[in-house]
């Protein structure tokens, strides 16, 4: 009689990783169901998709470290889900709201947005072994994450839905356009944004941010759009600081690294240096 392996299938999924993944999937078919009620002209209903979506989006990595079900299947898969739910998805509903009004040229625009989009996805992935990222190693992002860039490029639908429809003039198609390009740009872009996961609270105002988080969720019942609205706004504003707060830890990098060789061009070790490689993770981060 052959003997069984121990090990589990070449290929197979863990047990302890089909929660994590079926979220993820679950995120992808939300943010894709956004274009579904865009069709219909359910506007609030299109852009609450996208955002159900970022909050699945942020919760499988949690349950997958929480779980040990942390694979390279998994990383895969959510980056593929991040280009349909915070990619194609939005570009859809922004050119069905506002876009569609300049027919020869509106949907270039969407487009843009959902190739930067899938590009910013395809480098994180690229980039996901590689040791020498500066943004990373200070604990900051490159460029604006997929969710992030979904919800500016979902600002202007938001303080519409918020106005009840009066401000129309947020779907001015040129307005749209200009803000299309912005949001694109912000995706590919190599900027230093901050990253929720490397901040941390102060002992002494712990409990104030409980009080926050608490009135801001009751906010979101009560008012969702507009603190959603607000929300964008804030992150929007917040990228300069991010921009400066990375510029000081690079200074202070340089400062404290060690002098180099007397006659060896800066760029010489630079160029030479190949970029190490560790070995592949289990899993990696949303972006």
């Amino acid at each position: 009689m052959r003997e069984r392996r121990a090990g589990p299938r070449a290929g197979g999924i863990p047990l302890r990783a089909v929660v994590p993944n079926a979220i993820t999937a679950l995120a992808l078919c939300v943010g894709l169901s956004g274009v579904r009620f865009a069709i219909a002209g359910k506007w609030d209903l299109a852009v609450t998709m996208t955002v159900i979506a970022a909050v699945l989006d942020g919760m499988d990595g949690r349950i997958a470290r929480a779980l040990r079900g942390q694979t390279r299947f998994g990383a895969e898969l959510d980056s593929l889900s991040d280009v349909i739910a915070f990619g194609v998805s939005p570009a859809i509903i922004v050119h069905l709201w506002s876009l569609q009004q300049w027919p020869r040229f509106g949907w270039l625009f969407a487009l843009a947005y959902a190739v930067c989009m899938a590009l910013r996805l395809a480098r994180f992935n690229a980039r996901i072994d590689v040791e020498d990222q500066p943004h990373k190693s200070a604990g900051f992002l490159t460029g604006v994450p997929a969710p992030a860039g979904a919800g500016l490029l979902l600002l202007p639908i938001f303080l519409w839905v918020a106005s009840d429809g009066r401000w129309e003039w947020l779907r001015d198609y040129r307005l749209i356009t200009a803000w299309a390009a912005l949001c694109a740009f912000l995706a590919i872009s190599n900027l230093a944004t901050f990253s929720w996961g490397s901040l941390r609270l102060r002992r002494n105002i712990r409990l104030e941010a409980i009080v926050f988080i608490a009135i801001l969720g009751g906010a979101l019942v009560s008012a969702p759009f507009e603190t959603l609205s607000f929300a964008a706004i804030v992150y929007l504003a917040f990228i300069p600081f991010s921009i400066a707060s990375y510029a000081k830890v690079k200074r202070q990098r340089v400062r404290a690294a060690p002098p180099l060789p007397l006659g060896e061009p800066v760029s010489a070790l630079e160029t030479e240096r190949p970029a190490r490689r560790r070995r592949p993770p289990a899993s990696a981060p949303s972006e």
